[in-house]
């Protein structure tokens, strides 16, 4: 009797946790649909504001050098050996 009832403990937490887990994804669903409204009507209120995205044509800078261009720095530099 006791095995049968821990076993029923244990279906009890698994659907608990499941339930719980299931709960947790539609409110971060929720939460992402939320957020895209919220960009959304922020973009549609800077547009009747007249501003322009850049993000179209440009891309962002960075202070990270590019491959290509380190790679080429490094075979202009002369080798110092001392």
């Amino acid at each position: 009797m006791p095995e049968n009832s821990r076993n029923d403990d244990v279906e009890k937490f698994l659907a608990d946790q499941k339930s719980f887990e299931d709960r947790k994804q539609a409110l971060i669903e929720d939460l992402l649909h939320q957020r895209d409204a919220a960009l959304k009507a922020f973009d549609e209120k800077l547009a009747k504001l007249g501003y322009q995205s850049n993000s179209s044509g440009k891309t962002r800078r960075s202070h990270h050098r590019k491959a290509e261009a380190s790679s080429a720095e490094q075979q202009s530099k002369p080798k110092v050996k001392g």
